[in-house]
């Protein structure tokens, strides 16, 4: 059920909850509840108070962006060009950077799309560049296997002393630094 259609239900209910008996209410409210997905005390909050004249206006949402493809192209060509630096340290060298990739020919911007460019903040290059971000790292490459046994089962040094003389089992991970792909992997002493 939507917030429109959430509305319009306390809209016809409150009234009528206001109006009835203790026990009554009781079973407004459940009903209330079972439809909404609220929790109990904010269902009786909403119910109780006043509702204003005019129902609420709909909530239009997503808001349509702002910065178009060229200016996201253009932000992702500066991030490049700065070896992909964070957006806080990339957003106040724009103006500096964007004219010397204009210059050199990496970048064709129109008037309007440089002032957008410039006056982008860095959370939103930030929004902006995630996706770029996240395309460019890798995922779940590992050498290493994890044990056969449970690590409940595996005896761990805490602050405390050990119990036992032996320690039992042990199991260590190792980092392999091979890039995005896992095969070809040579080793020479």
């Amino acid at each position: 059920m939507g917030f429109q259609s959430k509305r319009e239900l306390l809209f016809q209910v409150a009234p009528r909850y206001r109006e009835a008996s203790h026990s009554h209410k009781s079973l407004i409210l459940n009903e209330f509840i079972a439809a909404t997905g609220y929790a109990r005390k904010y269902a009786i909050r909403l119910l109780t108070r006043p509702l204003p004249l005019v129902a609420p206006a709909p909530i239009s949402r997503p808001r349509a962006p702002r910065y178009g493809s060229e200016v996201q192209a253009a932000l992702k060509t500066a991030w490049a060009a700065t070896n992909f630096i964070c957006a806080k340290r990339l957003v106040p060298f724009l103006p500096e950077l964007v004219p010397s990739l204009e210059r050199h020919g990496h970048l064709s911007l129109t008037t309007e799309i440089r002032t957008q460019l410039l006056a982008i903040s860095p959370a939103t290059a930030d929004r902006v560049l995630l996706p770029v971000r996240q395309a460019g790292r890798p995922h779940g490459i590992s050498t290493t296997k994890s044990g056969t046994l449970l690590k409940k089962q595996i005896p761990i040094r805490t602050f405390t002393e050990w119990n036992d003389v032996k320690p039992g089992f042990f199991e260590i991970d190792l980092v392999a630094h091979c890039g995005y792909a896992a095969k070809g992997l040579t080793f020479t002493p």
